[in-house]
């Protein structure tokens, strides 16, 4: 039985208006408060030696590999089979009963694993000096 026939129920109404209001000045607060830090770059200073140069070259072996993969030692072509086979033409190239410096030139666009490749015949053929060679200034 319903007793009220004249009155219609009526489905509240949800006012967006003052809920933006609220959200727009709590907005407007988190942007005036905050406070925008800059972050900086790390600042190095790189040490700069004043030492003379030696005047005494070491013995070095000029290792270079290129962006193709080719291998040469001290200007001359060699052919890369395994990591051993490349350190038995370390040792070749050596003089006898010195310790070289090897110098790595590798290209920049050169694989990676041929760099170590590089280091790991030096460690066989028990070369304990390695150093790799960059390009100084801006390059090309």
């Amino acid at each position: 039985m319903n007793f009220r026939k004249g009155r219609r129920r009526e489905d509240p109404e949800i006012n967006l208006i003052p809920f933006i209001d609220v959200l727009l000045v709590i907005l407007i607060f988190l942007m005036v408060t905050t406070t925008y830090s800059k972050f900086t770059e790390l600042q190095i200073t790189l040490p700069t030696a004043d030492a003379q140069k030696a005047v005494e070259q070491p013995d070095q072996l000029d290792v270079t590999v290129d962006a193709k993969g080719n291998y040469t030692i001290n200007g001359e072509p060699v052919s890369f089979r395994d990591v051993a086979g490349l350190a038995s033409v370390l040792k070749a190239a050596a003089r006898p009963g010195s310790d070289p410096v090897v110098v790595v030139n590798a290209d920049q666009f050169a694989m990676h694993q041929m760099v170590v490749n590089v280091m790991e015949a030096a460690r066989l053929a028990g070369f304990g000096k390695l150093t790799f060679a960059a390009q100084t200034g801006g390059g090309k």
